[in-house]
């Protein structure tokens, strides 16, 4: 069907609402929070221009290597923890008889926001807390680092593993039965049918969960800021919660923007060479 030379004339302009609309809600915050960078601003005084100052100071400041230390473990976590175990449930549960109710327990905690499940984590957490007295311990889960880090990953895990499992049920559902029959009549199954055939078929649903991982690593807040305030002192602080405490905490407009720009630029490359290379291989 050839397109209409009138639909064609004015594509531009059936454009342009949404992308002026993505300008004005994503970019320009983006240009104000960049120019803020490079001032001395305190949000009652006008901005000072000072150049980078602000990145040299970042740069300068210890707790910077806390902060990008646990955004690592939260990186490293989110893509192995709830993406593992999620394609593992997924499996498990995808050819069996109700298969979908086992799904449902998983499924629940997805439903909680942040805040919500940690709030719901804290007096299991803390130090007087179920934790320790169905353990029979004395653990400080919340205050030594990088522990205070590993068990907020658990909790994190807990809630995401849900979506991903039924994000990797759906691309189950979406492979051929041919090549997974073919594979059976050569003799595979179990893991030689999974790793071979089912594997391969679902490696672009694995790229994008993967690169949802990635994404929701690099800008953990919330769960954080709730359990711990990225305390106790900073040794459980990410790169957001850094940037939160600068900007509205401490009042420094100025530097909590120019962590706010670097932890944008920080996610945007590893998003954009985490895509690159699935696009490549692919």
């Amino acid at each position: 069907m050839t397109p209409s030379p009138i639909l064609g004339r004015f594509r531009h302009g059936y454009v342009a609402p949404a992308a002026l609309l993505v300008a004005g809600l994503l970019y320009a915050p983006f240009v104000w929070t960049a120019y803020l960078s490079l001032t001395r601003y305190d949000g009652l005084e006008p901005p000072a221009w000072i150049g980078l100052q602000n990145f040299a100071e970042l740069f300068d400041d210890p707790a910077l290597l806390t902060s990008t230390r646990n955004t690592l473990i939260w990186v490293a976590g989110t893509m192995v923890l709830p993406v593992g175990l999620g394609l593992l449930v997924a499996v498990l549960s995808y050819d069996i008889r109700g298969g979908a109710w086992y799904r449902v327990p998983f499924m629940l905690p997805y439903a909680l926001s942040g805040a919500g499940l940690a709030m719901v984590w804290s007096p299991v957490l803390s130090h007087d807390g179920i934790a320790n007295l169905l353990l029979g311990v004395d653990t400080a889960f919340l205050q030594d680092a990088p522990a205070n880090t590993f068990a907020m990953l658990l909790v994190w895990t807990w809630q995401q593993l849900g979506v991903n499992t039924l994000l990797f049920v759906v691309g189950l559902q979406s492979i051929p039965k041919e090549p997974i029959e073919a594979a059976r009549l050569d003799g595979a199954s179990g893991w030689r049918l999974f790793r071979h055939v089912i594997w391969p078929l679902m490696r672009p649903l694995t790229a994008v969960v993967v690169g949802l991982a990635l994404v929701a690593g690099l800008k953990t807040f919330d769960i954080v800021w709730v359990l711990t305030q990225g305390g106790p002192g900073r040794n459980s602080e990410t790169l957001a919660v850094t940037m939160y405490k600068e900007t509205f905490v401490a009042s420094d407009y100025g530097y909590g923007s120019a962590v706010a720009v670097m932890l944008t630029v920080v996610t945007g490359l590893a998003s954009y060479l985490y895509l690159r290379r699935q696009v490549t291989a692919t």
